[in-house]
């Protein structure tokens, strides 16, 4: 079941294929340009144990062709609509997981939504509603996602209109060894996406005394007690 992601040669995507082909998800690496999206691929295969799935670049739409069925947007926020609405004809078919936050430029500790509510709802807006959009991943750090030799130290919360394909999703983020929780239809985006320039505000204060940290849905200590 191939995984395409879309903005695959940025910091994200490039720490979300390393993570997906560890865990045996092949890996259809999407860029502006087939020789940049292979040249990454090339690199970021040469970092992987042995038995790792593959990594192989394609240019963007290519690489939604070679999608099994899911496909992750991972461009900036300012490419990001344009981006999809590019992609809408390829995308007939697929679930889309739009791990996109809108931060403000030049002041990314502070978002600025679309009108639509959030990115994921724009992506759903753009591509209509037989193209499910499900919201995940927009608290993880690009830091954390690179670093192979730690574990990622958050939980994943996913949101989108349809609950199959939210299910399918967290199915998929599951193989990253991480919690997954479900987080409602589509408008939950609003929220989950606003996390992020906190977390950001916080990584870089200079009060706390570590970065790149994430979220946790934390139970209560009596909750083995309560089932």
């Amino acid at each position: 079941m191939t995984l395409a992601i879309i903005g695959g040669t940025g910091p994200q995507g490039q720490g979300l294929a390393l993570r997906f082909a560890r865990a045996g998800v092949p890996i259809a690496l999407g860029s502006r340009t087939e020789e940049r999206a292979q040249a990454i691929a090339g690199t970021l295969m040469s970092r992987l144990p042995s038995g790792s799935a593959a990594i192989t670049g394609f240019e963007n739409t290519a690489a939604v062709a070679a999608a099994s069925e899911k496909v992750i947007i991972a461009v900036p926020w300012s490419a990001h609509n344009a981006t999809v609405a590019s992609l809408k004809e390829a995308l007939a078919g697929k679930i889309v997981i739009d791990i996109v936050v809108p931060l403000r430029e030049g002041d990314p500790k502070k978002v600025a939504m679309p009108p639509e509510g959030s990115a994921t709802e724009a992506a759903q807006a753009i591509l209509g509603p037989d193209i499910p959009v499900m919201g995940a991943l927009h608290n993880v750090s690009a830091v954390t996602l690179n670093a192979l030799d730690q574990a990622i130290n958050c939980d994943i919360l996913v949101c989108g209109n349809g609950l199959e394909p939210r299910k399918k999703v967290m199915a998929l983020i599951e193989q990253l060894g991480v919690a997954v929780y479900n987080a409602g239809d589509a408008e939950s985006a609003r929220c989950l996406e606003a996390i992020t320039p906190i977390l950001i505000r916080i990584n870089i204060s200079r009060a706390v005394p570590f970065t790149h940290a994430g979220i946790r849905i934390w139970p209560p200590d009596h909750a083995e007690r309560d089932h």
